[in-house]
């Protein structure tokens, strides 16, 4: 079965959680590669709803071992909150592993976010505050802390002495902000250390051994390629890498054991956040697409940018992700639309483009190029197969494979997924 990638192809939000689900009901592993709280999956199963914003979501599969991995900063209250919710919700934890090389979020991270959001005035991001940039910078800069420190406290301590006059330094002479103290960090993290002890070890030996017996391990990643920190649309992007590459480097695999890439895509565009979105509808069918879309986030529950499906942005996924296999997500959203619209190309100052700019002045600023469908005008959600969608629904979908340059293997309506006869390969 080997190593299946997947990744989102767009902003983030397109439904990767309930697409790991399904390919977790016969895995070995789940590994989450990247991203912290700042973002997370809702799934539903038998009538329940699950909220993930760091343990795996093939978590409610108990023979699946579940890896928070390497290139993950998580925050342990929330961590901890979000275990208590899952155990009380029925799920299974005992196979849970937190990497031990995974970097944590400390508590002066998310008032350093705040503080440094609002210190940018007109530019901000639109960060979710939960210290997620900060972590991964000090992750960077080599002052992080690990999740192995949490066993061992007297390192802890002796880095603390280090890090953490820096981070005062910061918080009171540039910022008039009150400082952190050692003792009640080091009292913090220590009731995190005994209550997450159980699930801290090196995964490496696990993961290995489930690749080299062929066992399907999944790996699941965080957000969109277009929030990418060196492919997206930089500055408004996130502080990790939500493409393949980082996938495999979150996770500590080689890139010859993945068999499949599987690009999951909304049958339209969603972003969160401020930056450039060039199919965006700020009109009264952006609001039509996200109510019907119950377009707001798991984590935060911001109300989504919406817009039509991008396919520069989604041939541009395809081709820096190697994906080979397209989820296509919500397509039921689009059911009443007389018209669908799909952006083929982009134009700026006169010249014709097929993919997104780097240049972010630019890409505000393009003027994209549509192709018009017509609608199905009929409820697709009690579809169960290709076969029973209506005709243009099947049309509309064969387009986007066209555009985007990948085959479309598995749809889905509402909370259900129907899957088209495999094209190239079986997931």
């Amino acid at each position: 079965m080997g190593v299946i990638v997947c990744v989102g192809g767009q902003w983030g939000d397109e439904g990767k959680g309930k697409v790991v689900d399904l390919l977790a009901e016969s895995a070995r592993v789940v590994l989450r590669s990247q991203g912290g709280n700042n973002a997370g999956h809702t799934v539903v199963v038998d009538g329940r709803t699950f909220k993930f914003n760091l343990v795996p979501s093939g978590i409610l599969h108990p023979e699946t071992v579940c890896v928070i991995g390497n290139g993950v900063v998580l925050d342990p209250k929330v961590l901890l909150a979000e275990i208590a919710a899952l155990e009380e919700a029925g799920a299974d934890l005992r196979n849970l592993v937190i990497s031990e090389r995974a970097h944590m979020i400390m508590p002066y991270h998310p008032v350093l976010d705040r503080l440094e959001e609002a210190a940018r005035g007109d530019d901000r991001l639109g960060t979710t505050y939960r210290g997620v940039g900060p972590a991964y910078s000090d992750k960077v800069r080599r002052i992080g802390f690990r999740v192995g420190d949490l066993q061992k406290l007297s390192f802890l301590e002796k880095k603390l002495n280090f890090v953490l006059p820096l981070k005062n330094d910061i918080l009171v002479k540039l910022y008039e902000a009150p400082p952190f103290t050692k003792e009640e960090i080091l009292a913090e993290y220590t009731e995190y250390a005994s209550r997450l002890d159980r699930f801290i070890k090196d995964p490496y030996p696990l993961v290995q051994l489930a690749v080299a017996q062929g066992h399907r391990v999944i790996l699941e990643g965080a957000q969109g390629t277009m929030l990418d920190l060196d492919l997206g649309t930089y500055p408004y992007v996130t502080s990790s890498y939500p493409s393949s590459g980082g996938a495999l480097a979150g996770a500590g695999i080689g890139p010859r054991h993945v068999t499949a890439t599987v690009g999951v895509f909304k049958a339209y565009t969603t972003r969160v956040g401020y930056g450039p979105f060039p199919t965006e509808l700020e009109d009264e069918l952006g609001e039509y697409l996200r109510e019907r879309g119950a377009e707001y986030g798991t984590t935060t529950g911001r109300a989504r940018r919406v817009g039509w499906f991008d396919g520069p942005v989604a041939s541009y996924a395809v081709g820096v992700n190697g994906i080979d296999s397209i989820a296509l997500t919500k397509l039921d959203v689009l059911d009443e639309m007389e018209v669908v619209r799909i952006c083929t190309g982009y134009l700026s100052k006169g010249e014709a483009h097929d993919h997104p700019m780097a240049n972010i002045s630019h890409l505000k600023h393009l003027e994209p190029v549509y192709e018009e469908l017509p609608g199905w005008g009929c409820s697709t959600r009690e579809a169960r197969s290709f076969a029973d969608l209506p005709e243009l629904a099947q049309r509309y979908v064969a387009r986007i494979e066209e555009v985007a340059g990948a085959c479309v293997d598995l749809i889905s309506v509402v909370a259900v997924s129907l899957k088209k006869k495999w094209r190239r390969q079986a997931w």
